[in-house]
């Protein structure tokens, strides 16, 4: 299993301890795939709008949020 399919697993758990645990690992990873695929459409000439519609926010929010990168 992948570190992903196995903190989805977690999350579900019937203890809260661990499933706040994994959802908590799973926004973190989240996060860093995130910033990995808007590098890359950045690298590949993607404008910030298209970045946006793809993720279901605004330029505005995107960019903040990945511009100085």
């Amino acid at each position: 299993m992948t570190e992903a399919t196995d903190l989805a697993s977690a999350a579900g758990s019937p203890d809260p301890r661990t499933g706040l645990r994994a959802v908590a690992a799973l926004r973190k990873l989240l996060e860093r795939l995130e910033a990995v695929q808007v590098r890359s459409a950045r690298a590949q000439g993607w404008s910030w709008q298209e970045i946006s519609a793809e993720l279901g926010v605004s330029r505005q929010a995107v960019h903040k949020k990945h511009g100085r990168r």
